[in-house]
């Protein structure tokens, strides 16, 4: 009885793999595909001759390798002010005692409830005015303003399990707020760190409608634009497009599969905690 208990437990979970795993499969698929392939019947059909030349076309007419540092760029930035403003904030909200504390703490995790592009005319009407647009920092504010309040609640449930006697200790040893910060308390808030860090990062990385709005020099746009330089008026060049989206979906893969056992320990451990 408890081997069939087993094997359905297994199987079950197999097939909820197997569905997670599909769109992933499906995309490599068709990435070897020619554009007339497309229009058949079949879910999945791999060609008698891969079209490797998709991926050529991907990495060179789709200007990947450009757009990729792009992205990088923006993502980076965006995750060490999130990383930065999370932690010093959950620590001020948690630690510290100050008048209306409980209300700005309220009103920034509203920011939680807030879709990024519900704030995409208003930003762009300010960032016009500002001449921030066609700029790094016009994606780099909107992305960091919309992390924060996710970071800043994910650490401060982390940051309530901490006993504030090694505070106590190290200001007593000489420590500085900013060593206590960073020096003492980063370091317990690991797993809530990574999680923050990498949830930021698939944000910024897949994020397009707002980067298509800001951005319209060409030497400024991230990875997503890549796939809409095989995107005509009249016809596509499907396969060069799925081509681009497995190679932009390769780094997140890497980086949710390196980091899957803290990202586990950090929404586990912060569920209880907080």
């Amino acid at each position: 009885m408890i081997a069939r208990k087993k094997t359905a437990i297994w199987i079950f979970f197999l097939i909820v793999a197997a569905g997670q795993l599909f769109p992933l499969i499906w995309l490599v698929d068709f990435s070897f595909n020619s554009s007339a392939d497309f229009y058949s019947n079949s879910i999945l059909k791999w060609p008698s001759s891969p079209q490797w030349h998709n991926y050529v076309n991907a990495w060179v007419d789709g200007k990947f390798l450009k757009y990729l540092s792009n992205s990088l760029l923006v993502s980076v930035v965006t995750i060490a002010l999130t990383v930065v403003l999370s932690l010093t904030l959950s620590y001020a909200f948690i630690r510290m005692q100050w008048k209306l504390r409980s209300l700005f703490y309220t009103i920034l995790l509203l920011g939680i409830m807030i879709p990024i592009h519900a704030t995409l005319l208003p930003n762009f009407a300010i960032f016009k005015a500002l001449g921030l647009t066609d700029s790094y920092f016009g994606l780099i504010l909107p992305y960091t303003a919309v992390s924060v309040p996710l970071g800043t609640f994910m650490l401060s449930g982390f940051l309530r399990s901490i006993p504030k006697e090694l505070e106590e200790s190290a200001l007593m040893d000489g420590c500085s707020i900013y060593r206590i910060v960073f020096q003492i308390i980063a370091p317990l808030l690991k797993p809530a760190l990574v999680t923050v860090i990498v949830t930021t990062f698939l944000n910024c990385w897949n994020e397009f409608i707002m980067a298509s709005t800001f951005l319209s020099k060409d030497a400024l746009k991230t990875l997503p634009f890549s796939v809409m330089n095989f995107a005509g008026q009249y016809s596509s060049d499907y396969g060069s497009q799925f081509a681009v989206m497995v190679l932009t979906s390769i780094p997140a893969i890497i980086i949710y599969a390196v980091f899957n056992e803290q990202i586990t320990k950090g929404v586990t451990a912060g569920a209880v905690k907080g």
